[in-house]
């Protein structure tokens, strides 16, 4: 019987915050729910912070996530930016890990646009339909920062499944190479 994991995907903001939850068995994942939080009426920062831990916390109850996969912050013009995005991270990740979840992945926004669409600068709408496609269900436009949670979600079953990946214990290319030397040319 093949392990059934349960992947929660965060693209943190301070504005909007998008989750994605897929199980996945196997080489097989399936939609479970996505939704967005919206911190535009929060009055300040720490509101946001505390608001995105009981978010994520409540997702996690309802859905038992055993896998986070969540976006980095990516640099900028503005140092503040990439501060206050690691410090929404920081409040997800925290909440995942006292939610029970197992095991926190990082990925660059433009690797999970790769992974599903095939381009790192694939527009939002690529990647929903992509999406769409790929977990044969309909998402609505207005759950773009949704969808980009599904994406790194989705990314991360991919990942999962690539013998490359660089898993523990696992050396990626070099090991690879190193137990190969014949196909070195």
């Amino acid at each position: 019987m093949e392990h059934e994991r349960i992947i929660l995907g965060i693209d943190p903001g301070t504005r909007l915050l998008g989750f994605g939850i897929i199980k996945s068995v196997g080489k097989k994942a399936q939609y479970v729910d996505m939704g967005v939080l919206d911190l535009r009426k929060e009055a300040d920062t720490y509101s946001k912070l505390k608001a995105i831990y009981d978010c994520i916390v409540e997702v996690c109850k309802s859905y038992h996530p055993t896998e986070l996969a969540i976006e980095s912050p990516f640099y900028g013009k503005n140092a503040q930016v990439i501060l206050k995005l690691g410090r929404a991270q920081g409040a997800a990740i925290i909440a995942a890990l006292a939610g029970g979840v197992e095991s926190v992945t990082e990925y660059a926004p433009r690797k999970a646009k790769e992974a599903i669409v095939g381009n790192g600068a694939a527009a939002k709408e690529q990647v929903q339909m992509m999406l769409e496609k790929t977990l044969c269900v309909k998402l609505e436009s207005r759950h773009l920062d949704a969808t980009d949670a599904l994406a790194i979600a989705l990314c991360h079953h991919y990942e999962r499944l690539n013998p490359l990946a660089g898993a523990k214990g696992k050396g990626g290319w070099e090991e690879f190479l190193r137990e190969h030397p014949e196909r070195i040319s």
